[in-house]
């Protein structure tokens, strides 16, 4: 294993980072081409962020503090949202790569192979989609993004033996600064991937590192608890229940079982498996075992993200190729395990490549999308960069149901399994969603508000997004849920609700309207708007 020049890796991630986290700069917005709905609620976040709000504390949110800190720290300073998306990314690259650079430039094989790994790290932090192979740009799920980079820094310090011995002061405050921003971005990352780094230190007997780490994690949570207080912590887990605990949004996705063993995914794992055992077989022990601890918490990390994208292929494919023997290793039966490594590692990069150029390629991409037919996201005055489609904006198109009574499917309905309706006091609401012009909908309802005199008043919707105060002179509702997850949070706090004739989600507003007549809540219709109804909710004593 050679050397691994660091200057030179220094300058490569760096370029990375600059040229891909800088172009999004040139084409001056932010142009979308999905996930507006998400782009909403990080909008909604961010907001409340730069105005001073903490997640969990004045609104709920299972997603963590450092997932939207970076944005709403530009927001604050004066960018405008989508400006701000591109400066947080790049800032966080230029934050994460010394760590990268630090620890890949001890463990890489040779040069090229630490900086393709270095580079991708980069990539993660400032591309432009959150993965897979679709064509289209999205800021959704760019905290996935981030912690994944974050990921690729910290299982080498485990997984990899460097060169030069243990380095428990400076590995382990990467490792415990690491897991804590983990902690504070999305736990699911904590979650999945501390118990197998633990086990890695303890193979390996780092317990100088260890100990660094916990103390660097303690100082973290210390440093956050002093500004934001022991209840931050509490109702940060109060919101992960009710995520977990929510009947309207299980999963993102696929199931566990089929993110490990269907079809598409099927491949990955059988190549990371054959890995694991090839390793231990060619006598790498400690980081076969190491890998194996940590494959659950990667696929249980791809089951609870939107898309199921294995963004640990290439990773696993780098550690393959670091950790092949240096010449033939053949079993018993003669089977080369040097070779079987090699190709098991080649099958996970070739898994991971269309995911990898995709989020490579997605800046670029951005810099030359057609921009004649998009328009404005946001309806603040001077918040105007972040473009969507005007059909995906305007054009207002509704799912409703035809087996209704007196129709001609009318027979069909007691035999299609469709769940419960929306109820409001005994009276079954319209079966409809709204599947496209989100800025109608919330433009419209906003200005009709104001004519109806509610301007100033905090309206909370009875469906998967409330923002009102984003698109005319409404309050945001404190403790509300920029996405709502079936739950009550907001409610309290709320001058009226507002549930839609045609939400954005069936299923929403009927788990909340189940909610409010579980928790014993007397709902009087206050007005009919031609778009929704205005109900005052009161909780019985």
């Amino acid at each position: 294993m050679s050397k691994t020049d660091w200057r030179g890796l220094t300058l490569c991630l760096l370029a990375v980072a600059l040229v891909l986290g800088g172009l999004p700069f040139l084409k001056g917005g932010f142009y979308i081409g999905k996930h507006e709905g998400d782009t909403l609620q990080m909008a909604d976040i961010v907001f409340r962020m730069a105005a001073g709000n903490w997640p969990h504390l004045d609104f709920m949110t299972p997603i963590g503090v450092l997932a939207a800190a970076p944005i709403a720290l530009f927001v604050r300073l004066g960018m405008q949202f989508g400006h701000a998306i591109f400066a947080a990314q790049l800032l966080v690259a230029l934050v994460l790569l010394p760590a990268a650079v630090a620890v890949i430039s001890r463990r890489a094989r040779d040069d090229w192979s630490g900086w393709i790994y270095g580079a991708f790290i980069m990539v993660l932090c400032v591309a432009l989609v959150h993965g897979e192979a679709q064509n289209s740009i999205s800021i959704s799920m760019h905290y996935n993004r981030w912690a994944w980079a974050i990921t690729y820094v910290l299982v080498p310090i485990v997984m990899l033996a460097p060169r030069g011995g243990e380095r428990p002061a400076s590995e382990g405050v990467i490792l415990g600064l690491g897991l804590a921003a983990l902690v504070l971005i999305k736990a699911t990352y904590f979650v999945s991937l501390a118990p197998g780094l633990a086990i890695g230190l303890i193979a390996r007997r780092w317990w100088r590192t260890m100990a660094v780490a916990v103390l660097a994690g303690l100082a973290v949570a210390g440093l956050v608890t002093a500004l934001a207080g022991v209840q931050f912590w509490t109702a940060y887990a109060g919101d992960l229940l009710t995520v977990a605990r929510s009947s309207a949004r299980p999963q993102p996705g696929e199931t566990f079982g089929m993110v490990a063993a269907a079809p598409a995914y099927m491949g990955g794992t059988i190549a990371l498996l054959a890995i694991v055992i090839f390793l231990r077989q060619a006598g790498r022990l400690t980081e076969g075992m190491v890998l194996l601890f940590l494959a659950p918490g990667f696929i249980y990390i791809v089951f609870q993200n939107y898309g199921n994208d294995p963004q640990w292929l290439p990773a696993v494919a780098f550690f393959a190729w670091t950790l092949r023997p240096d010449a033939p290793v053949l079993t018993a039966k003669g089977f080369d395990l040097r070779a079987g490594i090699m190709v098991a590692g080649l099958l996970a990069a070739a898994f991971g490549f269309p995911s990898a150029v995709n989020l490579a390629y997605s800046p670029i991409r951005h810099l030359f999308a057609a921009t004649e037919k998009m328009g404005s996201l946001i309806g603040i005055p001077g918040q105007s960069d972040i473009k969507v489609l005007q059909s995906r904006l305007y054009d207002v198109r509704e799912m409703r149901a035809g087996d209704d009574p007196g129709t001609p499917y009318a027979t069909y309905r007691s035999r299609e399994g469709r769940p419960d309706p929306s109820v409001l006091n005994g009276e079954e609401l319209p079966y409809c969603e709204q599947q496209s012009g989100l800025r109608a909908w919330f433009e419209t309802a906003a200005h009709d508000m104001e004519a109806a005199g509610y301007r100033g008043k905090k309206m909370l919707a009875v469906d998967l997004f409330s923002a009102f105060y984003l698109y005319g002179d409404l309050a945001p509702v404190p403790h509300a849920a920029p996405w709502n997850y079936g739950g009550l949070s907001g409610v309290d706090d709320a001058d009226y609700l507002v549930v839609p004739l045609c939400p954005g989600s069936q299923q929403i507003r009927s788990s909340v309207l189940k909610a409010l007549k579980a928790a014993n809540y007397t709902l009087t219709v206050k007005e009919r708007r031609p778009l929704y109804i205005v109900v005052e909710a009161k909780r019985a004593p």
